[in-house]
């Protein structure tokens, strides 16, 4: 396994990070899979306040634990933003007690995604105060946040000065928080990247036509190898449902961390294709489509189509669609069935794409039975 210095916080993390959500089922296969991970070396263990029982799991298995000292192995919890301080102030406590220590290494913002969760956090009196106070009284030692909001938004909550790491989503099918990745670099904060196999592409289970793409290589293997390639970036959430799919990371972390040829060859294969498929229906999120009056995320739902027409990741692409509507803030727009065809986004279009022809052929293709998030 190999280790990176997590930003200002000055800890070091293996470059993969296990996050707890998944081997839920029990608490013995709960602990059979961390004992896996913490064997092969991962030292940094990620849960949440609303990943169900994952806290209390955690909390028993590292009293039962023997593999590494306490001080071996770091732990980030999330909790939610909250207009009320006293309720963050109770939140903080209450992990402490479910995680059975007497302090956190890392606590993190838990979905900082609007404009109003970054008031709760950075005004007067707000809930950053119990953060600190607990920073203060050594309860958490490093404050981070989480988001699944626009760049705008991850931008100025890292301006903000207030953290010393940042939970990000960005990958190979999704670079739109580059900028975000730029800036959280400049200012030395940690980055840890959320859910790159799930969120990044469902590449776990890839289609027929993207493996092919990819061959020698698996889909997974070449999103994990463009982010570790980019040594501004910390480490990768990995969210194994059982110990067997730990087994095969360790040779990702034997690779040179610069791109081998022949894998920037594939990605660049990657792009032609995209470009050859998509042609003049390509959306190259520019997001200057947006505000829809109609609140339909046109960019997402446009990318989506993108991956699902060129890659064949029609699975992903209803995976994320069916959020739609139904996810609140953490996946925020209407479907594309909602335009009414009023042209406002033509003209903003640098390519000049039918966009209500494209939103309807997206919904076409993607919807279907609605989703959740996956803990709900």
């Amino acid at each position: 396994m190999r280790y990176r210095r997590f930003g200002k916080t000055n800890l070091y993390l293996s470059v993969f990070s296990l996050g707890t959500m998944h081997c839920l089922s029990s608490p013995t296969l709960f602990n059979e899979t961390l004992e896996t991970a913490i064997s092969l070396g991962i030292n940094h263990l990620e849960t949440a306040r609303g990943y169900g029982k994952s806290e209390q799991f955690l909390g028993d298995f590292l009293q039962q634990q023997t593999l590494i000292p306490r001080e071996g192995v770091y732990i980030t919890t999330k909790l939610s933003p909250t207009p009320e301080p006293d309720t963050m102030s109770r939140w903080i406590d209450e992990s402490l007690q479910r995680l059975q220590l007497d302090y956190i290494d890392c606590l993190a913002i838990h979905g900082l995604n609007t404009w109003e969760h970054l008031e709760w956090v950075t005004k007067e009196k707000g809930c950053f105060l119990p953060l600190q106070q607990a920073l203060d009284e050594g309860k958490i030692h490093h404050i981070g946040f989480s988001s699944h909001g626009s760049l705008e938004l991850i931008l100025a909550a890292i301006e903000s000065n207030l953290f010393e790491f940042v939970n990000l989503h960005y990958y190979y099918f999704f670079q739109r928080n580059a900028a975000a990745i730029a800036l959280a670099s400049k200012k030395d904060l940690g980055i840890f990247i959320i859910s790159p196999g799930d969120k990044g592409g469902l590449l776990y289970t890839p289609s027929s036509l993207l493996k092919s793409l990819c061959d020698p290589f698996t889909p997974l293997y070449l999103t994990y190898r463009f982010l570790l390639s980019d040594c501004r970036i910390t480490t990768l959430s990995t969210g194994p449902s059982d110990p067997t799919q730990l087994d095969w990371l360790l040779s990702l972390c034997e690779q040179n961390d610069k791109l081998t040829p022949e894998e920037k060859d594939k990605l660049h294969q990657l792009d032609e294709h995209l470009n050859r498929v998509l042609k003049t229906d390509q959306c190259h999120q520019c997001y200057q489509c947006l505000p829809c009056p109609e609140l339909i995320n046109i960019p997402e739902i446009l990318r989506l189509r993108n991956l699902a027409v060129a890659y064949d990741m029609k699975d992903y692409g209803q995976y994320r669609y069916r959020m739609l509507e139904n996810a609140g803030h953490w996946f925020p727009g209407t479907k594309g069935n909602r335009c009414t065809e009023c042209g406002d986004c033509l003209p903003r279009c640098p390519q000049g794409l039918d966009i209500p022809n494209l939103l309807k052929d997206a919904h076409s293709s993607l919807n279907g039975v609605s989703r959740r998030r996956l803990w709900e």
